[in-house]
């Protein structure tokens, strides 16, 4: 079934996962896209992107909400009309969506790839993972921190954010499956709940900004 999973964070915010295995005429029933959306998606010379961006709009089906219902601001974020916060991922043939009526949220899913390895010093002081048990270890929490680091990106919006000094994931362990973060950034912060799974060798993360 495509619609791999859903997930009740709160009374108020809902995650959906998509698992595109359908035709792209399969996906386009149903579907119609705005103007803006159109020319996207004739843009898109991938197949993989274009079945995930039609992906999407089934997921936002799931809440009643067509393609006309986002519009996105000059940094590409996002937004429902209706004062809605959304957050919007894919990788690969995953894509998904968080939805909160109350709270800033962000959402990431990567794919675990020995790639993160040879990255990591660009967003996390990596001498800290040395002490995991073995490489596949290292990568899978490589992976949550960067799935943290770029959900919280996307929940933030500002252009000159740095992964590695402007935003801090405290330690976890994997089977608590959450953890906490923080940005600081022009003598500001703010923090963050972040949860985590993973399935299929990919990585799902969503952050949450807490409330003052």
């Amino acid at each position: 079934m495509p619609l791999y999973k859903t997930i009740t964070v709160n009374k108020e915010t809902s995650v959906a996962i998509w698992k595109v295995e359908e035709t792209e005429e399969h996906l386009w029933k149903g579907v119609e896209l705005t103007d803006h959306c159109q020319n996207r998606f004739n843009g898109m010379k991938s197949d993989l992107h274009r079945k995930a961006f039609l992906s999407i709009r089934h997921l936002l089906a799931l809440y009643n909400y067509v393609d006309a219902d986002l519009e996105y601001d000059d940094n590409g974020k996002p937004h429902l009309k209706d004062g809605n916060f959304i957050s919007i991922t894919h990788s690969h043939n995953f894509t998904a969506i968080i939805i909160s009526e109350s709270e800033e949220v962000g959402i990431d899913i990567e794919m675990q790839r020995d790639k993160i390895l040879r990255i990591a010093h660009k967003f996390t002081p990596f001498e800290e993972y040395r002490t995991l048990a073995n490489t596949a270890a290292i990568i899978r929490k490589l992976t949550i921190v960067w799935g943290a680091k770029e959900s919280l990106y996307k929940i933030y919006g500002h252009r000159g954010v740095s992964f590695l000094h402007h935003i801090n994931v405290q330690d976890f362990i994997f089977n608590a499956g959450r953890t906490t973060a923080q940005i600081i950034f022009n003598g500001q912060s703010s923090d963050y709940g972040i949860k985590f799974l993973e399935f299929e060798d990919f990585t799902c993360v969503y952050a949450i900004k807490n409330k003052n």
